[in-house]
């Protein structure tokens, strides 16, 4: 992992394609601006989580029970 120290307005560069920007720091919270491609997913750790336990609640119930296959 790569801590950085930024203030606010200053920005990080992911590849070339990706920027973060320090918008705000109040307190304890940060806000963050982000710039991508559209087709790179952008998760909040929250929400990616949601969908972690989805998928596999998905794969688990898609799973065939052995003893129901037929012949």
């Amino acid at each position: 992992m790569l801590i950085l120290t930024r203030r606010v307005d200053e920005r990080i560069f992911i590849g070339d394609d990706i920027t973060l920007c320090v918008l705000d720091i109040e307190g304890n919270r940060v806000r963050l601006g982000l710039e991508a491609p559209k087709e790179i997913a952008i998760l909040r750790e929250e929400v990616h989580q949601r969908y972690v336990g989805e998928a596999s609640n998905d794969a688990n119930h898609s799973e065939v029970d052995p003893s129901k296959k037929s012949a």
